[in-house]
């Protein structure tokens, strides 16, 4: 089902540029949607930008004692509040696109604790987390190594053993997000 939709969007996608790239108003247009497509994260990216990766400890001696459990009865180390700082660290940084776990992070998008498990846009992921953002890379990495997102991986990674590397690199391939139906919308600003 999900490809017949993708074919079909294809389909409807060739068509709108095929009408409306005959004159500037309609090039205009479609350079317009193309931004809006972007910025709700509803086309792939392809591009150079930074990996990090974050991986839970699972079984290690550190996490047998109580006292060093972040959760009570849980393993698990990285939290929701982690990937959330992480993600925001990284727009701070410039990145114009992330993904974690597969899953691009667009507008309405939530990455949230449930039943034990860390969910990003509803979909269930598990460690070792890979978050993706495309964007100048060095630029980025200089940046986020200052930042309170890899500064917070630092801490959970000298006091609980979490594992945690930031690579840079190029032809980092990020999905496009999922994109809602709007039911409602009504005019903001001056009318």
């Amino acid at each position: 089902l999900t490809a017949r939709r993708n074919a079909l969007a294809a389909d409807v996608d060739t068509e709108r540029r095929s009408r409306l790239a005959g004159d500037a108003a309609g090039r205009q247009l479609l350079g317009d949607l193309d931004q809006a497509n972007f910025a709700a994260a509803a086309t792939p990216v392809i591009g150079p930008g930074l990996t990090v990766t974050v991986t839970d400890p699972g079984v290690g001696r550190d996490l047998t004692d109580v006292s060093k459990q972040r959760v009570e009865g849980s393993r698990q180390v990285i939290l929701d509040r982690d990937l959330q700082l992480v993600v925001n660290s990284l727009w701070l940084s410039g990145a114009e696109a992330i993904s974690v776990g597969g899953v691009r992070i667009g507008p309405n998008v939530t990455i949230r604790q449930a039943g034990g498990g860390v969910l990003v846009d509803n979909q269930p992921i598990a460690s070792p987390y890979a978050i993706l953002a495309v964007g100048p890379p060095h630029a980025m990495a200089d940046t986020f190594d200052r930042s309170s997102g890899l500064q917070r991986l630092r801490l959970l990674e000298s006091s609980y053993g979490v594992g945690v590397s930031v690579a840079a690199g190029e032809g980092l391939t990020l999905p496009a997000g999922s994109v809602r139906d709007l039911n409602f919308a009504e005019e903001m600003g001056p009318k």
